[in-house]
């Protein structure tokens, strides 16, 4: 049975052996994820490079996302790598600090001190460490622990109610944006973005950088969710980053934020990923907990196209049973997911040709029952919007075009193909079609498909035509 939800899974140490890899592509990894955040340029790139090696060899598409770090909103180090902070205790953050210890430490963000006043409240080390702002004098910030505990080398820093005023492109992203663009990622995630502009400026250093990667926004900041509809408008995808979301806005507020997120990418033609301690437990564990279970199957049920996996499969002790387990989980949360396409289609408007031909087809393949759908596309942007309502029906992307195999792999309910181009006639290009379908086990003689595609043919954006074939027919119609 094929499964409609995508799974995004992060290579690291755990993950970055041929062997390893190849049982998770197998075991169902649509998309891996390299985070930027860790490891040098020759380490994205020998991963990029193994990655397309083993998919090759699999014969399955996997798309590559390379994740940018972002703002490093951090604390320094310690003498002795960490320290225990008592509730109670008076703790400096202090922008000229070299090595910490029990009193103070040093800010890898310095512009924190101009970010924060009396009486705002700093989240530590993703909410464990909560501090009060007494006063800010010069580089030192004082304040008073709330909530103690632990505090080690590099934790991250959340202001509660956002604010904090560091840009969403560092200057490590813009060489990292550089490295993507040179692997041939088809995915740019971008971190803790505030507004439309971070992404414009994103898209334009990737073209710059000679790059055609789509990009996903990365919701995390309270600045964000304000603006999440010109965001999303200015993205190809959003992501929805519950950590550092949850730490800013309030881990209450998370669900119901994910699902608006997840609505509104879908009824603006965007793609959504749902991350952040999806199978956490399965780090150590072989198994994963009930709570876990249910997180993944509600992402698949609010509809997200992908879900994702982080230390899981990085550095976890069991990524190829993760994954699994994901794949599973969400094959049987999709069998309760309900079709409701004819009341999603009142809503639908139809701006363009090949936007009609798309949604006709689902509404078609839908009504009659088909085995599958066939588009025949040069970009994806056919099988993109056929993704958008659930028709209960497998679309199968077909195209000439090696770069269109990985962007389409994040799609929910798509499932891409690639298909030699011949200088043929469209009943031709139409056989050539079926035939793939035939040859992947994908349909046998008899069954009914909907074919789409375009006249002239090898046109991006040109989907003009739909047609509705009986398997082993389309054969009459050649020379």
């Amino acid at each position: 049975m094929s499964r409609d939800t995508k799974i995004v899974a992060t290579l690291g140490p755990a993950s970055s052996d041929a062997e390893v890899l190849e049982r998770m592509i197998c075991a169902g990894v649509d998309v891996v994820r390299l985070n930027f955040s860790h490891g040098k340029r020759e380490d994205h790139v020998a991963r990029a490079q193994l990655v397309r090696e083993v998919a090759a060899r699999v014969g399955r598409p996997v798309g590559i996302l390379a994740d940018l770090q972002g703002p490093k909103i951090r604390i320094g180090k310690f003498v002795d790598g960490k320290i225990w902070l008592e509730k109670g205790a008076r703790f400096i953050l202090d922008a000229k600090c070299e090595l910490g210890n029990e009193e103070r430490v040093g800010l890898d963000y310095k512009d924190l001190t101009h970010d924060v006043a009396t009486g705002s409240v700093l989240l530590l080390d993703d909410g464990r460490i909560v501090l009060i702002v007494d006063r800010v004098l010069g580089a030192e910030i004082f304040t008073t622990v709330r909530h103690g505990g632990e505090l080690s080398d590099n934790k991250g820093i959340n202001r509660q109610g956002g604010g904090l005023s560091a840009p969403a492109l560092t200057a490590k992203d813009m060489e990292d944006i550089r490295t993507a663009s040179s692997i041939g990622v088809d995915y740019v995630a971008v971190s803790f973005p505030k507004s439309a502009a971070d992404m414009y400026m994103a898209k334009q250093l990737i073209h710059a950088a000679g790059g055609h990667a789509r990009t996903i926004a990365k919701i995390e900041r309270v600045e964000a969710v304000a603006a999440l509809e010109e965001i999303i408008a200015a993205s190809d995808g959003v992501m929805v980053a519950r950590g550092d979301l949850a730490v800013e806005v309030g881990d209450a507020a998370v669900p119901a934020l994910q699902k608006r997120m997840i609505r509104l990418a879908r009824e603006k033609n965007k793609l959504a990923i749902t991350a952040t301690q999806m199978m956490e437990s399965m780090i150590l564990s072989p198994a994963p907990t009930r709570a876990e279970v249910s997180d993944v199957a509600n992402a698949v049920l609010d509809g997200t196209d992908a879900v994702m996996l982080s230390a899981e499969t990085a550095s976890g002790k069991y990524p190829v049973e993760t994954v699994e387990a994901m794949s599973r989980i969400c094959l049987e949360a999709e069998k309760s997911s309900e079709v409701t396409l004819d009341r999603e289609f009142l809503n639908q408007i139809f701006t363009r040709i090949d936007q009609t031909i798309s949604l006709a087809a689902i509404w078609t393949a839908h009504h009659l029952k088909v085995k599958a759908i066939a588009a025949l596309t040069e970009s994806g942007a056919t099988a993109l919007w056929m993704s958008r309502l659930n028709c209960g029906v497998p679309v199968y992307a077909l195209t000439p075009r090696p770069e269109a195999l990985g962007k389409m792999s994040l799609y929910r309910a798509v499932f891409p193909l690639f298909m030699t181009q011949r200088p043929a006639t469209r009943d031709e290009l139409l056989y050539d079609a079926e035939q793939v379908l035939i040859n992947a086990g994908i349909v046998e003689k008899g069954d009914f498909i909907v074919l789409t595609g375009g006249d002239p043919m090898g046109m991006s954006g040109g989907t003009n035509t739909l047609k509705i074939v009986r398997v082993g027919d389309q054969q009459a119609h050649v020379n």
